[in-house]
């Protein structure tokens, strides 16, 4: 089915997933993570959402068809692959001793039929074989992980990146529904649920901030994480906060059989549990019950987004298991979104880090979903003309201009998007939007090259605003993070010509001294503030090579895909050599930078060429001169296929092939689809054939299941 590029790819966006080519999958993909990524930031570390659930899960779920379209042009920093976002830097670290998983979702009736029967084939269940789920509301609101040792609560963490949260114990200690001592329970009790806040509550709250001249929040779900994730303890007790448990994580002990036997244990204990929550013996009844809790969510007097289905049996749902950021066993089927109508006021041109010509619609400010938008993402010259990169038409070859009465819709970018144009409330004097050939950053040509769907300046590090955002990107959390060198002093230390190459950053205390003073005489700066920078930037000169590689900002290169690149190469050195040696589609060491699962040639040309660039490289080069670079720590060995290339052919007998495949994965082996040099090991079922007689020509160690199973045993 044809996704509508009003709040998709400007290109590709009514393309359907099937008729892609390779080349659209991996622009397509590139932009999403983008997408994706800015929208994950903005939700979970800044309780500042500009886009509704539902058109986020409308880009992921695209995101997601065109990974299973296209396996080998997944990227490795795929919005599959992530959970949460990072955490705020006012609040200490708490290590998750459970991961805390996002859920995958379903949008409509057909996916959860789909949901059911992938768990069946998991499983090896058939259609007609009893299996029961729980359903219950999905609460928008703020996750929340209460740790209680001995029925004593010991400590409270948000979601954060999934592995760690934020410690907010005595914001949490304030709440009336979470409980601060508990009979009866098991010594070690994680217990995992929503914070929100109720319609009455957040009016009353908004009404008392007016009168106090205070902030006022956009809708509830922001209202209970500003207030959760407050430093100040006395500002959350003021706040009317509520807690429902629905999870729970680490235990020392189960508390029940089923998961609807351990909400009500978790009620039992004394947490407020969702009285919607229901069992259901199939997806006829699960879609029935979300029917009606969807015709009851005005009246609920909280917010929801939809409804979440489990797998009943916590036996099941432990064979089932996780997917790098999911549980099998779980799905959260959502509702839709909103639209708005409003004027375009103006269009502005933005470069970004690569040199994308951005266009950005300035809007009369308006309300949608809740939250007040004034700005909204163009894309590029070919969406605002109303046409995709085919020269095909988009909202039937409707062009967008200034002056237009245009629909919003808050899809999964840093700003909004336009949906479609009223052409009937168009003004008169109206003209068609010119994209500048010239940088309006540093007047340098802005060309536009062929199958590129963006203009990009040609200035390279010349361009302040490249120059501005490569440096933001250097310090940022995933490359450099250091701390006090965020990125409004960046572009104030750019400004003032004290940086313009990350190199500069370690050298400031050389060319500036000690005190540096010109930084001491500056607002909000002190000799002690500046001492600060100073030892954090030193601390930061030794350093992994994964955030080293991630930190030059290369196109494509995320940060799980640097993280390959460290893991493959070990190496500066290596990486290093690989690299200059390299040359785009030639040569040995072209062809096993693309050997590397999850490194595909548009990466790997983008790597090798910036390597090639004089400019680029001896920026990387003085950089590198400044820091030690850390090797790669090598992969875990505590399991025997640790490392190891497996792959399963034949009939397996005594699990799915899905579940033998994640065993594997867990275990730290890579499973592998075709028998190479590189396999270490083949697991041989009844029926196997090529792959088997492949195997024993290349003399890899060939075994049957029940000698696999024998190995890994209980690793």
């Amino acid at each position: 089915m044809a996704q509508s590029s009003e709040i998709g790819h400007p290109q590709t966006g009514d393309v359907a997933v099937d008729d892609l080519s390779a080349d659209q999958a991996v622009a397509e993909l590139a932009w999403l993570a983008e997408q994706l990524g800015a929208a994950n930031t903005d939700y979970h570390r800044d309780d500042a959402p500009k886009i509704s659930d539902a058109t986020y899960d409308f880009l992921k779920r695209r995101n997601t068809a065109i990974e299973k379209r296209f396996p080998k042009q997944k990227r490795s920093d795929s919005p599959s692959d992530v959970v949460g976002g990072a955490i705020s830097e006012g609040f200490g670290k708490i290590q998750h001793v459970v991961r805390m998983l996002s859920l995958g979702n379903a949008f409509d009736d057909d996916d959860v039929h789909e949901f059911d029967q992938r768990i069946r084939k998991y499983l090896g269940l058939e259609v007609d074989a009893p299996l029961t789920f729980t359903a219950e509301p999905k609460i928008d609101g703020l996750s929340l992980s209460l740790r209680y040792e001995n029925g004593q609560l010991v400590q409270a963490a948000t979601r954060g990146d999934g592995a760690t949260g934020e410690n907010v114990t005595a914001n949490a200690r304030t709440i009336a529904d979470i409980p601060q001592m508990i009979a009866g329970a098991p010594e070690v009790l994680e217990v995992r649920g929503e914070v929100y806040m109720s319609h009455a509550d957040f009016a009353a709250l908004n009404a008392r901030q007016t009168e106090a001249g205070g902030k006022t929040f956009s809708n509830p779900r922001n209202a209970a994480a500003g207030s959760l994730r407050q430093l100040d303890a006395e500002i959350t007790k003021a706040r009317p906060l509520k807690f429902f448990a629905y999870a729970w994580g680490d235990l020392s002990a189960p508390l029940a059989d089923t998961q609807s036997g351990a909400i009500d244990r978790l009620n039992e204990l004394g947490f407020s549990t969702n009285p919607l929550t229901q069992n259901c013996d199939g997806p006829k009844a699960m879609i029935a019950h979300y029917r009606k809790i969807e015709a009851q969510r005005a009246e609920l007097g909280y917010d929801i987004d939809g409804v979440v289905y489990k797998v009943d049996d916590l036996a099941l749902q432990r064979r089932l298991g996780f997917r790098s950021t999911t549980p099998r066993w779980a799905i959260a089927h959502k509702f839709p979104a909103e639209l708005a109508w409003t004027v375009m006021e103006a269009i502005d041109i933005q470069v970004g880090r690569t040199g994308a010509l951005s266009p950005v619609a300035r809007l009369r400010p308006v309300t949608v979903g809740g939250v007040v938008v004034s700005n909204a993402t163009l894309h590029n010259e070919d969406y605002i003309a109303g046409r995709d990169g085919n020269g095909d038409p988009i909202r039937e070859g409707r062009d967008l201009r200034v002056g237009d009465w245009v629909q919003v819709y808050r899809a999964g970018d840093v700003i909004p998007k336009i949906k479609d144009v009223d052409l009937s409330r168009r003004p008169d004097n109206t003209v068609a939007f010119a994209m500048p050939k010239i940088c309006p950053e540093c007047g340098s040509d802005a060309i536009r090259e062929a199958g590129d769907a963006v203009r990009r300046c040609s200035g390279g590090i010349i361009c302040p605003a490249q120059a501005v955002e490569k440096l933001k990107h250097f310090v940022s959390r995933a490359a450099f993070d250091i701390e006090g060198l965020g990125a409004k002093q960046v572009e104030q230390f750019y400004a003032d010509g004290w940086i313009a190459t990350p190199a500069d950053i370690f050298t400031l205390r050389a060319r500036f001294g000690e005190g540096l003073q010109q930084l001491k005489n500056r607002e909000g700066w002190g000799e002690k503030s500046a001492a600060n920078l100073f030892d954090a930037i030193d601390e930061k000169r030794e350093i992994g090579l994964a955030r080293v590689i991630f930190s030059l900002g290369i196109r494509h290169v995320g940060e799980n895909s640097a993280a390959l690149l460290a893991n493959h190469y070990t190496s500066w050195a290596a990486f290093e050599d690989a690299m200059t040696t390299a040359q785009v589609a030639d040569g040995a060491a072209w062809e096993e930078l693309n050997s590397i699962d999850g490194v595909g040639a548009v990466m790997a040309t983008s790597l090798v060429t910036t390597f090639h660039q004089e400019a680029e490289r001896a920026s990387i080069d003085r950089l590198v001169a400044q820091l030690q670079i850390q090797d790669a720590e090598a992969r875990a060995t505590d399991s025997p296929v640790a490392g190891k290339t497996v792959v399963f052919t034949g009939t397996l007998e005594r699990m799915t092939r899905a579940e033998a495949k994640a065993r594997a994965e867990s275990l730290g082996a890579k499973v592998s689809g075709s028998v190479s040099a590189k396999t270490d090991i083949l697991v041989a079922g009844p029926g196997a054939g090529s792959k088997a007689k492949k195997a024993a020509d290349l003399g890899i160690e060939t075994m049957d299941e029940d000698t696999w199973l024998a190995m890994i045993g209980d690793a």
